[in-house]
């Protein structure tokens, strides 16, 4: 099995500032991230003056601002971006950022991203996704609050807009922060790829690390996850991020669980060999037993070590004299 790419989700939990977005790269880099992602907006090109926050948002902000002032003050500007992608590519992690607006897509494309994540928003946004998929470029498409439907519509309009199917991962993804365990519908991910016979991934918003360990023993090529440096700090989505140790626990968990997957071929492996002689058994003598006496179940049995006469041929044993002479539990 490849080694599946994790995403460290920073989204907006730099709270605007540049500083605490350096030390998020940072510590995604030190717990063993291959990327940390950003967002890209213009709070003017993104959500109405008028439009409400989500129930988690109200929970973790004031209640008092609209959604625009809140995400208007989590806004990175292009000498940010330029500052963190050069800071990502010093520290030797791949900086992603997930646009929400068609200005936005322009600025990630001039940056020279190879990859672009388009949040489970975005599903539905049809010169959104025709701009991105123009691009053919790799492509991760998060599907939280969608069907099987819309994420088809979705692909059709990618694919047939230059790009390559086998460029998409498909992620399964549920936007409720935190998403409830019952909720995850893990198995989702399972029904995507064989649908459509796409790569697949997981988008986490759970508040533990369980279930994206889970997702890739079930395949997932990519899991992003969000963290934050701080669970206590202001803002919409820090409650349900891991903090740094966690998501280090997380990685560490992941790349065990990788290893332990194999190469699905079922035979004995080099660790345990050594073991075949001491845990199998062979025929032995259980009685002393005389050249050219025939050996019956009166004396002959089976017990460990296994570096004799398999057991597997037991019917064949019985029935044949003695070659030479045999000690009570002496291998025949």
């Amino acid at each position: 099995m490849s080694k599946t790419y994790i995403i460290a989700e920073a989204g907006v939990n730099h709270n605007g500032s540049i500083e605490i977005a350096k030390k998020m790269i940072d510590e995604a880099a030190e717990f063993g991230a291959d990327a940390v992602k950003f967002q890209s907006f213009k709070a003017e090109k993104l959500v109405s003056k008028l439009a409400d926050k989500a129930d988690y948002q109200k929970e973790t902000t004031d209640k008092n601002e609209s959604q625009y002032e809140m995400i208007k003050k989590l806004e990175l500007d292009v000498d940010a971006h330029r500052e963190l992608l050069d800071y990502c590519n010093k520290i030797g992690i791949e900086f992603l950022s997930s646009p929400f607006d068609l200005e936005s897509i322009d600025l990630l494309n001039e940056l020279g991203l190879e990859l672009f994540k388009i949040p489970s928003g975005e599903i539905i946004n049809l010169p959104y996704l025709e701009k991105i998929g123009k691009l053919n470029k790799k492509v991760i498409l998060s599907t939280g609050m969608s069907d099987l439907g819309e994420i088809e519509d979705s692909l059709d309009v990618l694919i047939n807009n230059r790009t390559e199917k086998e460029n998409i991962t498909v992620l399964q993804c549920n936007t409720e922060y935190p998403t409830p365990y019952e909720d995850v519908n893990l198995l989702g991910m399972i029904t995507i790829k064989n649908a459509f016979n796409v790569k697949v991934g997981f988008s986490d918003h759970t508040p533990g690390i369980e279930v994206p360990i889970a997702a890739v023993a079930l395949g997932a090529e990519i899991i992003e996850k969000y963290f934050t440096l701080d669970r206590n700090m202001e803002g919409p989505d820090h409650k349900a991020s891991l903090e740094p140790p966690e998501f280090e626990a997380m990685v560490k968990a992941i790349r065990n669980v990788e290893k332990a997957l194999g190469n699905g071929i079922k035979k004995p492996s080099p660790s345990e060999t050594k073991n075949i002689p001491i845990a199998r058994k062979s025929i032995i003598a259980i009685n002393p037993i005389k050249k050219g006496e025939i050996f019956t179940v009166d004396n002959i049995g089976i017990k460990r070590p296994g570096n004799g006469i398999s057991p597997m041929r037991w019917y064949k044993t019985l029935g044949n004299a003695a070659q030479n002479d045999y000690k009570e539990d002496e291998i025949i």
